[in-house]
């Protein structure tokens, strides 16, 4: 390494030292190395939660926002950052899962809900989801990813070898990667103090576990029925067992309620709360953006156009514009007479030379390529992009007139997918029932034509997986 090298490479060094700060972290009272301010972590998490908000669709049931905001602020004010302003959202999604951004924005799914049996283990997925705000785990995970960096350009000063270098990437890339675990299990301890101190048991935390562990033990035998690739809730849930001794024991330093306290499962009100809860795909959905959205039921594609635009169906092509006319985005399909890569198709059928901008797309399921023409002589730019859904190709092609143009193509491009006419009244909803001495699975699932795998499904949502089935007299959750 030459002098002029390394002093560079120091000087770089320097400035990512200079840019660190160290902080104390308010949940656990230790010093945080990282590389965001507070402020920098609520603006950061906020411009997430916009782009979330108005890509995601959110569940629209506002007793049921409500009833889960009530319980997030409750357990907010107990945390260790309850100066923040704390937002709960419902994503409407039937996957199993629940998330946090920096600066209070927690989500959970519709679809984790549904399996949840008392306000207790509403709380307990909130409050883990909240422990990961408190503990600034996004920053200090973005401080690790940086201090990767860091480390790898201090051991080149160090010792003048690339070949350290690499070893050192690899080295705090595990260790970045490992983080999490222990980030989770961190989430798992706060969470459970949070409960206490709201007057829940934190035991709720570990029936949460039990209720998610029998969901993956499903998905797995469903995955290898299948043969795909199983998909599981994220963080401790997915990388712990329901004994896990660590995890019994963070759980159980969060305190234990005496015998005589109220220990507030809130059963009834959570049972008259999720009464109705879609199950399952919401052929219902509001999707952001559906008062802009247009569907072509007979060729079934969907895509969000900019507010004030139109859409044209032409002879040969559709055309999205605006009122005034200016530009368009023309919209044409073909058919594939040979399987080719999307960017040789521009190149190849569509005779496209060479594009600026130049990216492959892989959105919806759907493969492509999108980049840009450059203006010639009086000629304007053009914004061009393909996407193939099996032997179709769409074709796109609108001319870039202004500035703004080519954010709207861009947006409509980017939002195009399959859609088919979802099926009147075929979404499926969560019911409460009082089992007696002749009900069963068995009979519930023929009874509201679940299919094959209905009884195990009714198991899941009530409990009983693998095999139980309802007790007498007790309220138990049907699909209808």
């Amino acid at each position: 390494m030459t002098l002029q090298r390394t002093l560079l490479a120091a000087l770089g060094f320097i400035g990512v030292l200079g840019a660190t700060s160290c902080a104390i972290n308010p949940a656990t009272g230790t010093p945080d190395f990282v590389f965001m301010s507070e402020d920098s972590e609520i603006s950061k998490g906020k411009e997430i939660h916009q782009q979330i908000i108005a890509s995601t669709p959110v569940y629209q049931d506002p007793a049921l926002n409500a009833y889960v905001n009530e319980v997030g602020q409750r357990l907010a004010k107990v945390g260790d950052r309850p100066e923040l302003t704390y937002t709960f959202t419902i994503i409407d999604s039937p996957d199993i899962n629940a998330f946090a951004l920096p600066g209070g924005y927690i989500y959970i799914n519709r679809g984790l809900i549904g399996y949840l049996s008392n306000e207790a283990q509403l709380a307990a997925v909130l409050a883990h989801e909240i422990a990961h705000v408190t503990a600034r785990h996004t920053v200090r995970q973005d401080a690790a990813r940086k201090g990767a960096g860091a480390v790898s350009v201090a051991t080149v000063i160090t010792t003048g070898s690339m070949v350290v270098a690499d070893a050192a990437d690899l080295w705090t890339g595990a260790a970045v990667s490992g983080y999490g675990r222990d980030m989770e299990l961190e989430a798992d301890s706060f969470g459970a103090q949070y409960l206490y101190r709201a007057h829940y048991d934190p035991e709720a935390m570990i029936d949460v576990i039990s209720i998610l562990k029998d969901q993956e033990r499903y998905a797995r035998y469903r995955a290898k029925e299948a043969g795909k690739k199983q998909q599981s809730y994220h963080g401790v849930f997915s990388t712990h067992p329901r004994n896990d001794q660590r995890l019994q024991e963070v759980i159980a330093t969060a305190g234990t309620l005496p015998e005589d306290a109220d220990k507030q499962l809130n059963t009834d009100i959570f049972r008259q709360k999720t009464n109705g809860l879609v199950v399952g795909i919401n052929y219902d959905m509001a999707l952001p953006g559906q008062e802009n959205r247009y569907i072509h039921a007979k060729l079934g594609f969907t895509f969000v156009h900019p507010e004030g635009w139109a859409v044209e169906n032409q002879r040969s092509a559709l055309a999205v514009k605006p009122a005034d006319a200016h530009t368009q985005l023309t919209l044409g399909i073909a058919m594939l007479k040979v399987p080719m890569e999307p960017s040789a198709y521009l190149r190849d059928e569509l005779n496209i030379g060479l594009l600026t901008q130049s990216e492959p797309l892989n959105q919806f399921g759907l493969v492509g390529h999108m980049g840009v023409v450059s203006a010639k002589e009086s000629q304007p730019a053009t914004r061009v992009a393909v996407l193939f859904q099996g032997n179709r190709a769409y074709n796109f092609s609108g001319v870039i007139t202004k500035d703004e143009d080519d954010d709207n193509f861009k947006k409509i491009i980017s939002t195009f997918q399959p859609a088919k006419a979802p099926p009147k009244g075929a979404s499926k909803h969560l019911r409460y029932v009082k089992a007696n001495a002749n009900t069963t699975y068995q009979a519930l699932s023929d009874h509201g034509r679940l299919g094959q795998h209905g009884p195990d499904q009714l198991r899941l949502l009530n409990g009983d997986y693998p095999r139980g089935e309802p007790t007498p007299g007790e309220w138990i959750k049907i699909v209808e």
